[in-house]
């Protein structure tokens, strides 16, 4: 299993994460991303990395190969918005759901492909992922599925940042966002609205807080005294490290 210091689910071309590349080029990174001539921008933009990792599946809720849509290479320029290379997602709709008088999207310029899906687990258990610094998820009105299928008791997250304008729909906040706060609240998260669209949820550190069962216990901080290790005494007993 290896820490890793940065995993983006939505990384586009790549060319907004640049900062984020150089802050993490000596440690292991990948880059979920499944719209085709996106991946062709992104191993040209990241060319220069040898520790970038390209996973060019989509994540979601099951393991399967099913559709993805998002706006034709071609029907870009027409539609005079860069961002529309950014709006790929499992529901069409969500992307004709951004049409208005100045971004004319319709069916015919949207494209659609079958391409592999995995869940969070399967991702990082294909790349054996221990931790991560930073998770950044990007992914049309998909984050809620991710977020909530992932078991913080088993993976060490230190910070996460993710959209929150499409968690209930295009351009929709509700129950879902809520459901998602508390949850991260709940894994020891502090939550913070850094923009009009992304949250960033960073884990609280403290000296009670156990290393092997990541939750806290007011024996840490005595058996960080003790052994220079952050364990709690249910897990201290269970290391055969640390025999009773």
């Amino acid at each position: 299993m290896d820490k890793f210091g940065l995993v983006v689910i939505g990384a586009h071309s790549g060319v907004w994460l640049t900062t984020l590349f150089e802050k993490y080029k000596n440690q292991k990174i990948i880059l979920v991303e499944p719209v085709p001539y996106n991946i062709l921008l992104l191993k040209e933009n990241t060319k220069k990395y040898n520790n970038i990792r390209i996973e060019t599946s989509a994540v979601s809720e099951k393991k399967e190969i099913k559709k993805f849509y998002f706006v034709k290479s071609s029907a870009i320029k027409k539609l005079g918005k860069h961002w529309a290379s950014g709006i790929g997602s499992f529901n069409k709709q969500h992307i004709l759901n951004h049409a208005n008088k100045r971004f004319l999207v319709t069916d015919f310029d949207i494209e659609e492909v079958d391409i592999q899906y995995l869940t969070f687990l399967d991702l990082i258990e294909k790349y054996s992922i221990l931790s991560i610094d930073l998770l950044q998820i990007d992914v049309e009105g998909a984050e809620f599925v991710i977020l909530n299928s992932i078991d913080f008791e088993k993976i060490s997250i230190k910070k996460i940042i993710f959209e929150f304008k499409h968690f209930d729909g295009t351009f929709n906040e509700g129950p879902k966002l809520k459901l998602i706060k508390e949850k991260l609240i709940n894994s020891n998260y502090s939550i913070t609205e850094i923009d009009k669209e992304n949250i960033l949820a960073e884990k609280k550190v403290t000296d009670n807080y156990c290393e092997e069962c990541k939750k806290e216990d007011e024996s840490v901080f005595h058996n960080l005294i003790l052994t220079s290790f952050k364990i709690c005494n249910s897990c201290k007993t269970s290391k055969t490290i640390f025999p009773i």
